[in-house]
């Protein structure tokens, strides 16, 4: 699936690559041979770039739906992601949706050049273990730290609980963002949602 999706990404920066290169159209920039011609100058314009290199990191941004939600995920359901769909954190036993995954292994590791060290208690979770965690901990707007069943970040994969000390904590609020990783729940200084629109280079 994340090969598919890598693909489908990949083809729409070069569509939207295609657009931005093709020239203002003549009444006959409709043939074939117009179009051979604009593809070839694409092409050229676009390997050296890296976009066109299957091992090269996806630079397209992910298609989000209206809530934010990634389209390969809103296939399935909040918290009804299958695994096969979802990659692991390194070697911790946690799961996120791809693009989450990895930077958020970068995050960790760039923490770790600084001497900071930062723990994962809880990333994707399924809608049974959201009505679970709602029934111990209580529902968010009526005072609990639960989300409610089907309208977590957990149950797209792209929230991570983490175990952060004052100094992993700061390093969080001060680079988390650039990686994508938005401390957005009051109350829940451990819970950072991936926003993809969020990234920063």
């Amino acid at each position: 699936m994340d090969g598919i999706v890598s693909i489908s990404q990949r083809i729409a920066g070069i569509q939207a690559q295609l657009t931005t290169l093709a020239p203002p159209r003549p009444a006959a920039a409709g043939t074939a041979a117009a179009f051979e011609a604009l593809f070839t100058r694409a092409l050229s314009e676009l390997a050296p770039a890296g976009v066109l290199d299957p091992t090269a990191p996806a630079s397209v941004p992910a298609v989000l739906d209206a809530d934010g939600v990634p389209a390969d995920l809103a296939v399935y359901g909040n918290g009804k992601v299958p695994m096969s769909a979802l990659a692991p954190v390194g070697d911790t036993g946690h799961h996120l949706w791809a693009p989450a995954a990895q930077k958020f292994e970068d995050l960790l590791a760039a923490a770790a050049a600084d001497g900071v060290t930062i723990g994962i208690n809880d990333s994707y979770r399924t809608h049974e273990r959201q009505v679970e965690l709602a029934g111990e901990l209580g529902l968010y707007p009526q005072g609990g730290l639960a989300a409610v069943p089907g309208t977590s970040r957990h149950g797209w994969g792209m929230a991570v609980d983490l175990r952060l000390n004052g100094e992993a904590l700061q390093w969080m609020r001060v680079n988390g963002e650039r990686f994508g990783f938005v401390e957005d729940t009051p109350r829940e200084t451990w819970h950072w949602a991936f926003y993809p629109d969020r990234v920063r280079p």
